[in-house]
């Protein structure tokens, strides 16, 4: 197809209302992009930058700023669409949103916010988590939005008796945009363990917890708080003219538009990465960074280094989830930008990252011994309560750039590797994981140093850029297709049945370097705690 006739596909879409709309609400940037009749096909998108804040030792973003944001990204897609095709969406055919897992977003009766959004990063709720683990004898994550619950029981905040409904992120903009009150179920197993064989909570725990709580609260009923758990494919409701003013700001949308499940940003990355099968996985890196695998078999004993949770179909999936990713790697490539336009040889952010990125490959494999710690916040995996970034090093180490950037690289990558060695103990097979996210970009790099880290093959594609809102809008078109085929099938099948891939095995040089490195991150976690008893 000529780009011509690609212009006037699209334009054809956008005009007739064919176009489906995924907005994603990151850490640091809400997305927005928009699909026509092809799903593999971005044909405009917008952004919105955004950050949490750090409110009475929680981190949070205010419901405000969610819809300014909002309102920000779909603006700027609107006016994407304009500039590349010359007309603007007036109606769509389907929506999907998604945004951070997990947290506590907790609604009274009159639907008013009780205490502010408490997101994902939190990591006060270390004894709540212990006891549910216990209770339920399932690992039970210091961010799941239950564990935020009963910590609220534990320490008697006196919002609890009011509480009447607890959401994510994404369940909240999908409530508000459609009236709707659900959830998807790969979403929903960040709030409350879901039985694979229902595709529902686990009714089983959930009398649990109804017991745990029933004498400083009896009547609490925890399946009358949370949203109602649905399937990729189903139909989520409807854009209500409410919903529609919301959105766009400007008046200009027209209601009508169908929503798929609203899901975490977890499930979008597997679909963005077709990775919902069994033996496939996915490393997600941001802001945090997680990998997923999906399960063929149910894992054995509680291991806190994973979560149980599901793709968005509802399949079984172990999760490494770690509240670090690419934030500490991302200033120090801000403090090399500003040292080359100091210097007189300004640079793009995107030119200092390429040229940082391929000097790390010139690096010792073990990082010549210098050690990087990227925890700007705690980091349950590891036994961290609170975050010190850290560069360590012994006298004899070799201190070059090309083995700091590698001793960077490898640190965004240290303590998922530690879960991901859980996975190999329990016999988990992996025959290729995905990657995506901004640090993937440069090619061969990170791609390559993770190969060695999880001593598997890493395969990115040459997909959208746009990753997770691309993801929910894919699954937003999904439900006309449901009928007809299971999500692996589609994904296979109709969306990336062209794309081309490209795979990196892992080096038997990086395997063993990276082994060195993460002796010493794991040795050196002690010099980390003191950090935080100290500073």
């Amino acid at each position: 197809m000529s780009s011509t006739d690609g212009t006037t596909t699209a334009r054809e879409a956008i005009a007739s209302g064919r176009a489906t709309l995924g907005i994603e609400l990151g850490s640091t940037r809400i997305k927005a992009c928009l699909l026509g009749d092809d799903p593999s096909v971005v044909i405009a998108s917008g952004s919105h930058e955004w950050e949490n804040q750090f409110v009475d030792r929680m981190w949070t973003y205010s419901l405000e700023d969610v819809w300014t944001g909002l309102q920000a990204a779909y603006a700027a897609l609107v006016a994407d669409a304009e500039e590349r095709h010359g007309v603007r969406p007036e109606g769509l055919k389907a929506i999907g949103i998604s945004a951070m897992m997990h947290g506590y977003l907790a609604f009274d009766a009159e639907d008013e916010l009780l205490v502010p959004f408490r997101t994902w990063r939190n990591t006060t709720t270390g004894r709540a988590s212990e006891v549910l683990t216990e209770q339920f004898d399932t690992n039970i994550p210091l961010r799941w939005s239950v564990a935020h619950l009963y910590q609220a029981v534990l320490d008697e905040e006196p919002h609890v008796p009011e509480v009447r409904f607890l959401t994510t992120l994404a369940g909240y903009v999908h409530w508000k945009l459609t009236g709707e009150r659900v959830l998807g179920v790969g979403d929903a197993s960040g709030m409350f363990p879901i039985d694979v064989a229902t595709g529902d909570y686990d009714a089983g725990m959930m009398s649990r917890f109804d017991a745990l709580v029933a004498e400083p609260h009896a009547g609490m009923a925890l399946r009358n708080l949370l949203p109602e758990v649905l399937p990729a494919g189903r139909a989520a409701g409807s854009l209500t003219p409410e919903g529609a003013a919301l959105l766009d700001s400007t008046g200009g949308l027209r209601p009508g538009a169908v929503f798929c499940p609203p899901e975490g940003d977890a499930g979008t990355g597997m679909v963005a990465t077709a990775s919902v099968a069994p033996r496939t996985g996915n490393v997600s890196a941001g802001t945090s960074i997680f990998a997923m695998v999906v399960l063929e078999r149910p894992l054995e004993g509680i291991h806190h280094e994973l979560d149980v949770v599901t793709t968005p179909a509802g399949n079984a999936v172990a999760m490494v989830h770690c509240n670090n990713g690419a934030s500490e790697l991302s200033a120090w490539v801000s403090m090399f930008s500003r040292f080359a336009a100091a210097s007189g040889t300004p640079s793009d952010s995107d030119a200092v990252y390429e040229v940082l990125f391929r000097e790390a490959l010139e690096g010792e494999a073990d990082a010549g011994g210098v050690l990087a710690y990227n925890t700007l916040a705690g980091e349950p995996i590891v036994g961290l309560p609170e975050g010190r970034p850290l560069v360590v090093r012994t006298p004899d180490s070799r201190l070059t750039l090309a083995n700091f950037m590698r001793a960077q690289l490898y640190s965004v990558f240290g303590a998922m590797s530690i879960g991901m060695r859980v996975l190999d103990d329990q016999g988990v097979t992996i025959d290729q994981m995905m990657a995506h996210g901004g640090m993937f970009r440069t090619a061969g790099v990170a791609q390559r140093f993770l190969a060695g880290a999880l001593r598997a093959p890493v395969a990115v594609a040459h997909m959208a850029s746009e990753g997770g809102a691309w993801g929910i809008a894919v699954l937003a078109a999904y439900v006309s297709a449901a009928e007809n085929t299971d999500l692996d099938g589609y994904l296979r099948e109709t969306v990336f049945a062209d794309t081309e891939i490209d795979t990196v095995s892992p080096d038997p040089a990086d395997v063993a370097g990276f082994a060195a490195f993460l002796d010493r991150y794991s040795a050196g976690l002690a010099v980390e705690r003191a950090a935080v008893d100290a500073l």
